[in-house]
């Protein structure tokens, strides 16, 4: 039956099939067909990357608006509400506008059950509902697009973009990209389109090595970071003391002292991939963006669960970091931003994860730790991450909770206003983090 309430859209979408291992475009192809291909009235800059993706989305995303550019932007896991993965010039989609199109696109997904395609996953059809709402609601000059988990066969994919961005390739969902680097590295290249110019922050040589050769064969012009931009990071706490500050310079322009709210070497890295993607697009179809814009932007650009700090007494920090290179960054800024001090910790992270080494990384930078099992349902047990906390530091105080909501009151209560309280593991963690973080305040705690 077709959704007639908000309530009932959200529930028939969290009906839908998580994930299928069944390769290919033809479910997307086919819903485009029925909906006489919307994706092809609309401009996309598609970016892909094992890290990085949603920051670098948001940098583009804030220095377009300051641009004057009405924006679409297409994100992926959310923090928040659902709609939040659908903005519009910094509007969330409407329940109004997500049911009318959940509407439209109902019976289509219902006669597709019957098909060769089958029916659609839960990501396929919110990625449909985005082009949607992008073509026939709102109408963006330009849409900023992130993957999913990959690159070529993700829904995402069925677009023909003015740019491809590939942020970095690191080591996550192996059990469905690949084993190894180069193997993930294949993966995200399928974003790469004939003719369409490639920009990527990755360093590694083993991904390069694949990424630059997906680029010639498709005739893609490739702009690297270290070789067509490159940055000078200024020390940490350089000008404000939260802030990023760096130069860029490019083939195409440079920049001095453009300083980031979100914080980190990462951050830096994510930045100035974005600039050159939009320097790219300038040069290849006039999209203008002033120096100005690109200065502000960068500055009014956030994201939630980024080293995010959500208390000053005491500092509590939520970053999402979820596996090795996202907690490599993560080790990183603690060390920058919070030299030679013990963080109290409060931990959960998805069972598939490689949070052995992830944990091995962070523990010698805690004093306590809360390890405890976030609501998602791959959340990992509290009492086997206690054991690989103790494992990894022996001397380290680890309290375990089953009961997350629990473990973040206990450990809000036990820190002091000059301690560090992270939570960290999992954007599924954070986003819950958040929602009681809110309560709370409004209930006056």
């Amino acid at each position: 039956m077709i959704p007639k309430t908000i309530e009932e859209c959200l529930s028939w979408l969290d009906s839908l099939e998580k994930f299928s291992i069944r390769p290919g475009l033809e479910r997307m192809e086919y819903m485009m067909e029925r909906l006489e291909h919307p994706h092809r009235r609309l401009k996309f800059i598609h970016v892909a990357g094992t890290n990085g993706k949603g920051s670098t989305c948001m940098f583009l995303h804030s220095m377009l608006r300051k641009a004057g550019h009405d924006t679409g932007l297409f994100t992926s896991p959310y923090i928040g509400s659902f709609q939040s993965r659908i903005q519009y010039n910094e509007e969330v989609i409407s329940q109004e506008s997500l049911l009318l199109l959940v509407q439209r696109l109902y019976p289509i997904v219902e006669e597709m059950k019957g098909t060769e395609a089958g029916e659609p996953t839960e990501f396929e059809v919110i990625t449909t509902l985005a082009i949607l709402y992008f073509a026939t609601v709102t109408y963006p000059d330009i849409v900023i697009w992130e993957t999913g988990l990959g690159g070529r066969w993700d829904s995402t994919n069925i677009v023909h973009p003015l740019a491809s961005i590939i942020t970095n390739v690191g080591f996550d969902h192996m059990n469905i990209l690949g084993e190894d680097l180069p193997a993930i590295a294949r993966e995200k290249a399928g974003i790469i389109k004939s003719g369409v110019p490639m920009i990527t922050g990755e360093k590694k040589e083993e991904v390069l090595d694949v990424l630059l050769g997906t680029a010639k064969e498709k005739m893609a012009a490739p702009y690297r970071a270290g070789v067509e931009f490159r940055t000078h990071r200024y020390p940490a706490g350089a000008g404000e003391e939260m802030a990023e500050v760096f130069d860029y310079e490019s083939i195409f322009g440079s920049f001095k002292g453009c300083t980031l709210h979100m914080i980190g070497e990462h951050q830096v890295e994510n930045a100035a991939t974005a600039i050159m993607a939009l320097q790219v697009v300038n040069q290849y179809y006039a999209l203008y963006v002033e120096e100005k814009h690109i200065m502000e932007g960068l500055w009014d650009a956030s994201l939630p669960g980024r080293f995010e700090q959500i208390s000053e007494k005491p500092t509590v920090l939520l970053d999402g970091a979820h596996n090795v290179e996202g907690m490599e960054a993560l080790v990183k800024t603690l060390g920058d931003f919070y030299p030679g001090k013990k963080v109290s910790l409060v931990f959960s992270v998805l069972s598939d994860k490689k949070y052995v080494e992830m944990i091995s990384m962070l523990a010698p930078h805690c004093s306590r730790v809360w390890a405890t099992r976030g609501s998602h349902p791959r959340a990992a047990s509290s009492e086997e991450l206690a054991d690989v906390f103790q494992s990894a530091a022996p001397n380290l105080t680890v309290y375990a909770s089953e009961n997350w909501q629990e473990a973040l009151q206990e450990a809000i209560h036990t820190v002091t206003d000059e301690d560090v309280l992270l939570v960290a593991g999992s954007l599924y963690f954070i986003s819950d983090v958040k929602k009681e973080w809110k309560v709370n305040r409004k209930a006056g705690e």
